[in-house]
């Protein structure tokens, strides 16, 4: 099945395993919350469990160095797409708000990105991520 939109993480490939999860996992949190409509139906087993619904479509995650997270952010933000973002100084905090305001007390230009997601037009996020490779 084609998607009209794409849904991809990126995360910066030399953290620890546990980071990539970590950095992983609050990202795609963000691309739900910002997106309900990419949300599925809710899951039964065949004996009549019911899990939570999941993400109905893909999410392709790629690996990138600082700088490509950067220029990554930049190439979003020019075309309107607002992606969600992870900085390394959010390793540090241990809830929601302490999140928010390490983000806030730094300047994008200075941000010490960790990982991105974005959800957006197949193109566009092609544009966005051209020349990153897929996480290995």
């Amino acid at each position: 099945m084609q998607f009209d939109t794409k849904i991809a993480v990126v995360i910066r490939t030399d953290l620890e395993a546990w980071q990539k999860l970590n950095v992983a996992s609050f990202l795609t949190s963000g691309i739900a919350a910002a997106f309900p409509e990419c949300i599925g139906d809710p899951y039964e087993d065949g004996s009549g469990t019911q899990y939570l619904p999941l993400i109905g479509q893909p999410i392709l995650i790629y690996g990138a160095d600082r700088a490509a997270l950067t220029r990554a952010l930049e190439r979003a933000l020019a075309r309107n797409v607002k992606p969600a973002l992870y900085t390394e100084d959010m390793f540090k905090t241990v809830h929601d708000a302490a999140n928010r305001a390490a983000v806030k007390a730094v300047a994008r230009a200075d941000l010490n990105l960790v990982g991105l997601a974005l959800r957006a037009e197949r193109k566009v996020v092609d544009k966005i991520l051209d020349g990153l490779k897929f996480h290995a």
